[in-house]
């Protein structure tokens, strides 16, 4: 019997079993992960920046925990001696109706605490020298790293306490009690006094083999990547993003910098006929008759239709793609760009057709589910782990800590 099991190897779940030992150091912790290695999904395949919450809803779980996360991812990688790099981005109008967005953002960030300036065109030629654009943000305190290390410097914190992780062991049902919760996979069968699903991309199916049917279902993103030549990196010197479209809910191509000194361009959003599927051709029917069959996705899709067959242009037309990326930087031409990765966003979609903008937990009798944790999710995840261990319901007073 273990006192605690989490489903999901990837960032949140992982940082996870690292706040359990840091509240119960005697506690026996098993992390579940279905996949062969651990952080191979949403967090293997993310652009690697340290948000710094300027984009989310003042008040909201994502701002607090972005804008703390990124303090205590820093303080993390400087501990552990982590590569990381806190070289701030820009977030640019290029056209004269951004400006009273750029203005909206700037008020936004003021309201979630962040230290950040409102820049001129001489100014933003001094950070960016090849951007073009009118006014922009500077956001001095974003940064980038490489979460996959993060995640494996998490999973050598759980094992040095004590913990276990066990890799290719994929939930298939799960049965909660009063007392504890059975956890079956298609290897063997485990037993803990409490559960915590951070499934990620699975995390709505997860609770709902656990008898919870919450009102959403993750809507798998694919967002796809170029990268710029080796010989042209020099065009990006930090992070570069563009004013959002507040009626889209993705943040539009941008440049970003990479640990090891790649520079990606991207992403565009397009549906995925696979939640764990990268590229264009791959297809899963049972989770494309998830999508096509739920009510939510059409709301959404009628409401987006427009900016969603944008992306699917670009998808498919590098030469389109290149468009959006001239905006921000003119003289990038498509010889500049070779393919790049994909990754894949588990957002959250409500039945009547609204994106879940914030984290979403769920606290059931024995269990907690994480089934909304999509990007800043890995710069927050030393809070989300933090906060899920608190929401566990009078954990001292319900159970005594086995002795491992």
């Amino acid at each position: 019997m273990y006192d605690f099991i989490i489903v999901g190897g990837g960032i949140v779940g992982l940082s996870t079993g690292v706040s359990l030992y840091e509240r119960f150091p005697d506690a026996k912790v098993l992390v579940l992960e279905k996949e062969k290695e651990l952080a191979n999904h949403q967090t293997g395949h993310n652009s690697g920046v340290i948000h710094s919450g300027i984009y989310y809803k003042p008040g909201s779980f994502k701002a607090k925990f972005a804008r703390e996360g990124s303090q205590s991812m820093t303080a993390f990688c400087q501990k552990y001696d982590i590569e990381h790099d806190i070289c701030g981005k820009v977030i640019v109008a290029t056209k004269q109706e951004e400006l009273s967005l750029l203005d909206n953002l700037f008020e936004r960030g003021q309201q979630n605490q962040l230290a950040i300036r409102k820049i001129g065109v001489e100014e933003l030629k001094e950070i960016e020298p090849h951007v073009n654009g009118l006014a922009a943000i500077h956001v001095p305190m974003a940064g980038i790293v490489n979460y996959k290390q993060v995640s494996e410097k998490f999973a050598d914190l759980i094992r040095e306490n004590g913990g276990e992780i066990k890799k290719g062991f994929e939930v298939k049902d799960v049965r909660e009690t009063d007392e504890g919760v059975v956890i079956e996979t298609q290897k063997e069968t485990f037993k803990t006094k409490w559960m915590i699903n951070c499934g990620g991309l699975q995390s709505d199916r997860v609770a709902k083999m656990t008898g919870y049917n919450p009102d959403l279902k993750i809507v798998p993103f694919r967002g796809e990547y170029f990268k710029l030549k080796p010989e042209k990196r020099n065009l990006v010197k930090h992070l570069i993003y563009p004013v959002p479209n507040p009626n889209f809910p993705f943040l539009g191509v941008h440049f970003t910098r990479m640990i090891g000194g790649e520079v990606d361009a991207g992403p565009n959003a397009v549906l995925s006929f696979k939640r764990e599927g990268y590229k264009k051709t791959d297809f899963n029917l049972k989770d494309f008759s998830e999508v096509m069959g739920y009510g939510g996705f059409w709301k959404l899709a009628s409401k987006y239709m427009k900016e969603g067959m944008e992306e699917m242009v670009r998808s498919f037309s590098k030469a389109r793609f290149v468009k959006s990326l001239q905006e921000l930087i003119p003289e990038i031409t498509e010889d500049d760009l070779v393919p790049g990765p994909s990754g894949v966003r588990a957002q959250a979609l409500k039945s009547d057709g609204g994106l879940v903008d914030d984290f979403h937990v769920i606290v059931g009798k024995r269990s907690v589910h994480v089934c909304n944790a999509p990007s800043p999710a890995a710069t927050a995840s030393i809070e989300i782990g933090k906060s899920i261990v608190a929401r566990i319901p009078e954990l001292e007073k319900k159970m005594v800590i086995s002795n491992a």
